[in-house]
């Protein structure tokens, strides 16, 4: 038994599986990543702000016309198709297997292959809201603003997205709702994340069920904690699995 045949099995006995996944899921529909070769965090070597200053709070507070430039021109996929593990996910539970997703990435594309169950410990491009009177805009109105930083029609404020920054804080609800799902999973699927942003990557603790899966293209520090491992892109993967399990 190969090990897709592996997953494959696992997941046709189990019946509360959760998947955690990060950056590498969006990687095959066309997103970058951050810290692989070819990532943003590898190509924005050259320039004058690091993405970790760009993706601040204090620089989005101080300089959010350069943020905004950095945003549209880097972060937003609208176009962006969901691949083989978003549309195996949304399958899993309309099924009734899968109870959660639990994701880093920002992108919306597990909702837009049809998963309803989605924790979005990151935020999410598609809602945006002005910072005085909280009015919400969608990601269509950010791409076509007339304004380099977008602002409030209302009161004229400045409209942030609902992504959680570095020095912003996860939101607790949210938090509280993976670490439960974890909690009574029976099945981890860890996918497309090196498992070094933190305290999200800290999350898998808490799953105390029979097997983890970890499907990532490199190592990570949680190899040795996990059952199966598999390195070959996770869009094939599932969608192999997609088509033994029927």
């Amino acid at each position: 038994m190969n090990a897709t045949e592996q997953l494959a099995a696992w997941i046709q006995e189990s019946s509360r599986i959760v998947f955690f996944g990060g950056a590498g899921t969006s990687t095959e529909s066309g997103i970058p990543d951050f810290r692989s070769a070819a990532g943003l965090y590898q190509t924005e070597q050259h320039s004058p702000y690091p993405p970790e200053e760009l993706l601040s709070r204090h620089f989005f507070d101080q300089h959010a016309d350069i943020f905004y430039d950095f945003y549209r021109g880097k972060m937003l996929h609208p176009d962006a198709e969901p691949n083989g593990c978003h549309r195996l996910l949304a399958r899993l539970e309309q099924k009734g297997k899968l109870h959660a997703v639990i994701t880093q990435n920002i992108d919306g594309l597990h909702q837009k292959a049809g998963s309803s169950h989605v924790l979005e410990l990151h935020g999410s491009v598609h809602r945006n809201a002005c910072m005085d009177c909280k009015q919400f805009y969608s990601l269509h109105d950010i791409m076509h603003s007339k304004e380099v930083v977008p602002r409030c029609s209302s009161c004229g404020g400045v409209v942030k997205p609902d992504v959680v920054l570095y020095e912003e804080e996860l939101d607790q609800a949210t938090l509280y709702h993976a670490i439960d799902a974890l909690s009574s999973a029976d099945l981890l699927l860890v996918g497309g994340t090196s498992l070094t942003v933190y305290p999200a990557a800290q999350l898998i603790t808490y799953f105390q069920g029979k097997h983890t899966v970890l499907l990532n293209a490199t190592p990570t520090a949680y190899d040795h904690r996990a059952d199966l491992l598999i390195t070959e892109p996770i869009g094939e993967v599932m969608k192999g699995v997609d088509q033994l399990i029927g």
